[in-house]
């Protein structure tokens, strides 16, 4: 008699929480890394100093790591009907919804302590932040392109690094507004067209899934004119970049970083323009090079003037 085959072991909870907190799929942390740390060498025009470096390296990958964990408690009803995304841990009940909670308060607390080695308009900023991470699970019930949420989410660390490297030692809303530039929320505006393109390429993904269990994308809202609006997105998103970029003092390297940007966006098109899934997903996976491209043309021209 043929013994029975063993079965395969349980996943650990140290896996269950990695796999929550998305450790190997590491772009969407590298999609808020490079225009957050683009924003910290423009304001202070140049190297920013070890401290500030690693406190929003590692602030960006905590709270990337926190929203994901909010993310799949509020979408764990939304995500058992999609194939991509039924096997996630609080999806699949292998991780309660009360554990993914207290992991993803706990990053977020580890995130705020770095925060506090910085002032005090960076420090009243981050409430900001955080609220608008925690509602943008729950904007895809109610708003048409809840992607616009995320874009806001997925920038707020721009004006953060302003104030972190521009701020004083005043708690107030004038302290803030001194420290932050006009540009600087700008390029707040011009990053969230960037996430906007980016996620609508990536709604574009589940589009048949998301129609059938009723959640609201930009893609859906987009309709036929989704790549044309993808598109449309990135050449705002260059041009905004671009103009506030040399607003700041900002030259020919930032330039150059921008134009390689826009090459990678042209590829992205002929990904993307026949809505093919394995297209869609690659083009939004890719989307972390974009975002590179423009970081180092920005470093390369702080530090070659």
């Amino acid at each position: 008699m043929t013994p029975a085959a063993p079965s395969p072991a349980a996943p650990s909870r140290l896996s269950l929480y990695l796999n929550l907190i998305r450790w190997d799929r590491p772009a969407g942390t590298y999609l808020l890394l490079w225009p957050t740390l683009a924003a910290l060498w423009m304001a202070a025009d140049g190297w920013p100093g070890w401290h500030l470096v690693v406190v929003f390296t590692l602030g960006t990958f905590l709270m990337r790591s926190a929203g994901c964990a909010v993310n799949d408690v509020a979408d764990r009803d939304f995500d058992k009907h999609v194939k991509r995304t039924a096997q996630r841990p609080v999806t699949a009940g292998l991780v309660s919804v009360k554990e993914a909670l207290v992991l993803g308060a706990a990053l977020t607390l580890v995130a705020f302590a770095l925060v506090l080695t910085t002032n005090p308009p960076t420090i009243l900023l981050s409430f900001a932040a955080l609220a608008v991470t925690i509602l943008y699970p729950f904007t895809k019930r109610w708003i048409s392109m809840p992607q616009a949420v995320l874009g806001v989410a997925f920038s707020f660390g721009i004006p953060m690094a302003f104030a972190a490297a521009l701020g004083g030692r005043e708690w107030s809303l004038q302290a803030i507004a001194a420290a932050v530039p006009m540009a600087a929320w700008g390029l707040l505006v011009a990053n969230l067209f960037w996430v906007l393109a980016y996620d609508t390429e990536y709604a574009m993904v589940d589009r048949d899934d998301d129609i059938r269990i009723g959640i609201k994308t930009s893609a859906l809202t987009l309709g036929r004119f989704d790549v044309i609006g993808v598109m449309a997105f990135y050449v705002i998103f260059l041009a905004l970049w671009a103009a506030l970029g040399l607003r700041l003092g900002m030259g020919h390297w930032f330039l150059a970083g921008l134009a390689v940007a826009a090459a990678q966006v042209v590829w992205h098109y002929a990904l993307i323009k026949d809505r093919g899934r394995d297209g869609c997903f690659k083009a939004f996976r890719e989307n972390h090079w974009v975002g590179f491209a423009v970081f180092i043309g920005t470093v390369a021209d702080l530090a070659l003037r």
